[in-house]
């Protein structure tokens, strides 16, 4: 394995959390036997559970599941507050709960919990909910569902919250109002033509408005009286609450947030900026590292990865600069798919070799299949390559000429399979995780692994081209460059121009999705940085399991341990995979290695 950063390698060790999982550990909490400290655990987070689902709309049912109810969560200041004085109170009982006395699982979950309340105790102490959108995510896209609903009660919920939306909007309307007064903003460069989202949602044609499409897939077993009550009343809510909302806030955002939002760039340039900037990193990376480590870390990042890219070049008899190979590789029609349908069907095919290669590197293989569908149309202009969910993969057919072919093997890889759509079915299907955290994420270790992937994308034997190799590279560099990037406009000043410059030059991205990636980086401080030190923390950790277990290391046990982990901070990880080389390299129960 290429060896990584010998800065990141000492800042990891060094922020390490105190998690024990030693192999007398792991034995006692195979024993029947249940703590007093593990059920008071226990109650705490079925009860933070219980209350978050509750605040954010959801309603339980009898059988204990829950489901979107009829209601969309109030927004206002006041409310945000209440919440985060919850969390301080959940915080407060769980420090009372001695961590030593909690069995090895358990001690994962109180990590778990730790880390997202700090998260919420923290976004409110900077009020981020007068920013509740930037350039790559926002409150007003995902409001409406992709498919149809199994049921006459689902539909009537989906109505109800489609009447809420103007309450909803307004509150939200006025969150950005003061946090524009203040300073609080997304950066007006990051914001030309985000407001296009809106428009199909603003139309006056209820039939041509995407929250009718669920009525128009509507199962064909409902009664008919239901059907048409529904529908009828669907059309209304378009007509008379979804259309003036969206309408209102586009007019918003276009003739009073836009003109109004901060010309600076730089998150240390908010108030109490380098304190938010540092917040932010913590939370997104999970790790106790500053601007300036991250910054050093990625600088020996981007160096190890040109080297890797000369190679190839010189394979391919290439005599200029990384960024001459890159400006040829950009404006090769020969990368270039010809229809929407090219590139996805490059994405299947790179899945289904993948699908031939599971076995050799995990034990467990969920039964789950996800499928690959095409960003929607009305969010593809500004939306990033891919993205991928249990249900589906994502990838962006829009503006092709700016989604080489060479990219899609590691683009497939991360966000695909063994990337985050396996991950997640993984995780599901493993089903012992605590509930309170099967919609948790955190960005370290979510978007590590799926970095990670596409590495190992090259000891599958993935890449079957060196250009497909020079786009795995350059979307690694992508990843390290990102360390450089978001430190160097958050806190060293950097221009946009300056960022887009320095990515421009060491990746074959396209010139589109360079710009894209630079708002993103601007508009969302910190997000950008977990991947890069994730996927070297994954990479460090099976480094140290290969060398202490030898001829004993098994790949897809070391695979199967860190994604039954489910998503966690990295250093619970460390921990793990600690236990992991302790305990002689063992996979999970029940998997025939």
């Amino acid at each position: 394995m290429k060896s990584l950063s010998a800065s990141l390698a000492a800042a990891l060790y060094l922020t390490a959390a105190p998690f024990a999982y030693s192999q007398e550990r792991a034995s006692e909490a195979a024993s029947a036997q249940q703590t007093d400290a593990d059920a008071a655990l226990q109650m705490l987070y079925g009860e933070y559970h219980d209350w978050r689902m509750t605040e954010w709309g959801f309603t339980k049912s009898e059988d204990g599941d829950y489901t979107r109810g009829g209601t969309l969560p109030s927004v206002k200041p006041a409310e945000m507050r209440r919440r985060a004085a919850a969390a301080t109170d959940f915080l407060a009982r769980l420090n009372q709960i001695g961590h030593a006395s909690l069995s090895p699982e358990e001690q994962v979950n109180a990590a778990v919990l730790r880390s997202v309340l700090t998260e919420q105790i923290g976004d409110a102490r900077f009020a981020e909910w007068e920013m509740p959108f930037d350039s790559d995510s926002n409150f007003w896209s995902y409001l409406n569902p992709r498919t149809g609903f199994q049921s006459v009660e689902e539909y009537d919920a989906y109505i109800a919250r489609m009447r809420q939306v103007p309450r909803y909007f307004e509150e939200q309307i006025a969150n950005s109002k003061a946090g524009l007064a203040r300073g609080f903003s997304v950066p007006r460069v990051t914001l030309e033509g985000r407001d296009a989202s809106l428009v199909p949602y603003a139309a006056e044609d209820y039939s041509q408005n995407p929250f009718w499409s669920a009525f128009e897939q509507m199962p064909d077993r409902f009664a008919e009286e239901d059907r048409k009550r529904l529908k009828e009343a669907g059309r209304a809510a378009i007509e008379q609450a979804i259309a003036p909302s969206y309408a209102n806030l586009l007019k918003f955002l276009r003739d009073d947030y836009f003109p109004n939002a901060r010309g600076t760039i730089a998150a240390e340039k908010f108030p109490d900026g380098e304190a938010y900037y540092a917040q932010q990193i913590r939370q997104y990376t999970t790790l106790d590292l500053t601007a300036d480590q991250i910054h050093a870390i990625g600088l020996d990042e981007v160096a190890r990865i040109e080297a890797a890219m000369r190679a190839i070049m010189q394979e391919l008899a290439f005599e200029g600069s990384i960024s001459e190979f890159n400006e040829r590789l950009r404006t090769d029609p020969q990368f270039i798919a010809r229809t929407p349908e090219e590139l996805m069907g490059v994405s299947a095919y790179v899945a289904k070799r993948v699908d031939g290669k599971l076995g050799e590197y995990f034990g467990f293989l969920p039964r789950h299949r996800f499928t690959i569908r095409p960003v929607p149309d009305a969010i593809a202009p500004f939306y990033t390559a891919g993205r991928g969910g249990y249900e589906s993969c994502l990838m962006n057919t829009h503006d092709l000429s700016s989604r080489p072919l060479y990219n899609i093997p590691a683009l497939t890889i991360h966000e695909c399979a063994p990337g985050h759509s396996f991950q997640a079915a993984f995780q599901r299907e493993q089903g012992e995780t605590a509930e309170f955290r099967r919609s948790i994420y955190f960005s370290g270790m979510g978007e590590g692994w799926g970095l990670y992937t596409e590495f190992l994308g090259e000891e599958m034997g993935i890449y079957r081209t060196p250009y497909e190799r020079f786009g795995r590279l350059s979307y690694e560099m992508w990843r390290a460059a990102r360390l450089v990037i978001d430190t160097g406009i958050h806190s060293q000043g950097w221009s946009r121009d300056q960022a887009v410059e320095y990515l421009a030059d060491r990746t074959a991205l396209s010139r589109h999705e360079v710009g894209t990636e630079i708002d993103r980086y601007i508009s969302w401080p910190g997000q950008a940085l977990a991947y890069k030190l994730g996927e070297m923390q994954i990479r460090r950790l099976r480094g140290e399991a290969e060398a202490a277990l030898g001829d004993d290391f098994d790949i897809r046990k070391f695979h199967d341990v860190i994604l039954a982990m489910g998503s966690v901070p990295l250093p619970v990880l460390e921990s793990r995979i600690g236990g992991f080389i302790a305990d002689g390299g063992k996979g999970l129960e029940g998997v025939d290695y």
